[in-house]
């Protein structure tokens, strides 16, 4: 059974999530610790249970989600995943930082690519991947259907979506691709985003103002 463990960090309030099962071995989905407190937070969690981080993956790759990956690759040696049309967004991730004023410590090249349909693993769990552009072109969302959990990065909101305004954002792609994609799902399926609580796709599909 996975245990997610959500941490909220940088100026973006973004959610960072660790998930890990019972043999120890943990995914870092969208790091996002930005200073040395928010990095011992993410430390004394991960070394306070014992775990062993063993790969981290992008949703995307907008400054709030990989302020945290260059310490996370050297601080654990990990596998970087990410969808390759995110690229260009991570090679430019120092000028979005100082576009936004932040001080940002050049992210790791990623040493591996994830697109539809691939299977990450972690000790004896696994979750698909569902690639959903829209809100940035490779963005995608992490589902495991038996424990009925969804990581939905910027794509789905409680009560919201992703911008599309930014570079390489498009309405129509994320809103069709939600439709298409997610709330076909069980609705009892949990998501839990990038930003602000947790919702279901049940939720969502009743109550979104922007997929009525």
């Amino acid at each position: 059974m996975i245990t997610i463990k959500k941490l909220e960090f940088n100026p973006f309030r973004e959610n960072t999530y660790l998930l890990y099962d019972n043999t120890g071995e943990c995914l870092i989905v969208d790091p996002g610790c930005q200073d040395i407190e928010e990095q011992d937070q993410l430390l004394d969690f991960i070394e306070g249970n014992a775990l062993k981080p063993v790969k981290m993956v992008n949703t995307h790759c907008h400054i709030d989600h990989i302020l945290g990956t260059a310490f996370c690759k050297e601080r654990f040696q990990l596998p970087y995943l990410i969808h390759p049309q995110e690229q260009p967004l991570l090679s430019y991730s120092v000028s979005q930082g100082e576009f936004f004023g932040l001080d940002v410590q050049p992210p790791p090249e990623p040493t591996d690519f994830v697109e539809e349909g691939d299977i990450i693993t972690f000790g004896d769990s696994r979750l698909e991947v569902i690639h959903i552009p829209g809100h940035s072109p490779g963005g995608i969302v992490l589902l495991n259907k038996d424990q009925q959990c969804l990581f939905s990065g910027d794509v789905l909101f409680q009560g919201s979506i992703g911008r599309t305004d930014l570079p390489g954002g498009d309405y129509d792609s994320l809103i069709d691709s939600i439709r298409e994609k997610l709330l076909v799902l069980d609705p009892d399926i949990r998501v839990y985003p990038g930003h602000g609580p947790d919702t279901t796709i049940g939720m969502e599909k009743r109550s979104n103002p922007f997929l009525q």
